[in-house]
């Protein structure tokens, strides 16, 4: 009797403890979940924490919410004149309709990308197509990729229960052929742009240099006007001191000019002859007071 109690009671217990780990479940924090019976949702969006369940008829499904990563295949796009591009790429995505996910994928992680790559594919097709080879190489990738990115996060929502979060570039490659002629275009742009920056350089010297005639020009003529000032003004004084000393014995005054005269007519050489009157004033002023005229 006590061997068949002590099974008794084992048994209840693995029963008790079966039931309640089949009855039990826990959703983590990063986790969403749903509650089926026999394949049917009866509870969506389930949140973190400790939840029960009937064992057997329901089951639970859970999915994982955290930003996962779709590193997409290397592709060939054509631009807007027909110039082939090699675009790789990546996609961050997260599910955020539990219900909606498992009625488009059942769950599968897998099912999910093979969903989600061809949209991005066509997608980005679409938006290079649109776009010429230069302003794919000259745009900023993260402006390029805006637009597809907010078309594939609206559709994705309504199909699958994901937000696309972002669409990344990480590499644009061009094929040989259309290498050489980018770089043909670019390298004649950049020869342009320094033909364009030295005329606007010679243009901006001979500006600065007409600037600097013009201004000697008027510091010339002001240092003119300056010197005929000062030249006046000493001429002015010089008058003065002569007319003051004039005044002052106007007779001798007379004889200093005279002289002065006689000097410059004679120059420096020595060689001039003049023929002077012995009556004239210049003998005069050497007489001696009482030496009678001849």
């Amino acid at each position: 009797m006590i061997n068949n109690r002590s099974l008794l009671i084992v048994g209840g217990l693995a029963a008790v403890a079966w039931l309640a780990s089949n009855s039990l479940y826990v959703v983590n924090e990063t986790e969403r979940a749903v509650k089926l019976r026999f394949g049917e949702i009866i509870e969506e969006n389930i949140q973190p924490g400790l939840h029960a369940k009937v064992p057997i008829t329901q089951t639970v499904r859970k999915f994982d919410t955290r930003v996962l990563t779709l590193d997409t295949d290397t592709s060939r796009y054509l631009t807007q004149e027909q110039k082939a591009v090699i675009v790789d790429s990546y996609v961050k995505w997260q599910v955020i309709n539990p219900t909606l996910y498992y009625e488009a994928t059942a769950g599968d992680e897998l099912m999910a990308i093979r969903l989600i790559q061809p949209r991005v594919d066509e997608s980005l097709r679409n938006e290079f197509g649109q776009l010429s080879l230069q302003e794919i190489i000259a745009e900023k990738r993260d402006e390029l990729m805006a637009g597809p990115t907010e078309d594939l996060d609206r559709l994705m929502r309504e199909e699958l229960g994901v937000a696309i979060l972002d669409i990344r570039v990480k590499r644009i490659d061009l094929p040989e052929d259309v290498s050489a002629a980018v770089y043909s275009r670019m390298r004649s742009e950049r020869e342009r742009e320094a033909r364009e920056w030295r005329a606007q350089g010679s243009e901006e010297s001979e500006r600065i240099r007409a600037n600097a005639d013009r201004r000697r020009q008027v510091l010339l003529a002001q240092a003119n006007e300056r010197s005929e000032t000062l030249r006046g003004e000493g001429d002015a004084e010089a008058a003065g001191i002569y007319s003051e000393a004039y005044s002052a014995d106007s007779e001798f005054f007379s004889f200093w000019r005279s002289l002065n005269a006689y000097r410059e007519s004679f120059g420096e050489d020595g060689g001039n002859m003049m023929v002077l009157d012995p009556s004239s004033d210049f003998f005069r002023y050497l007489k001696s007071p009482d030496q009678p005229e001849s």
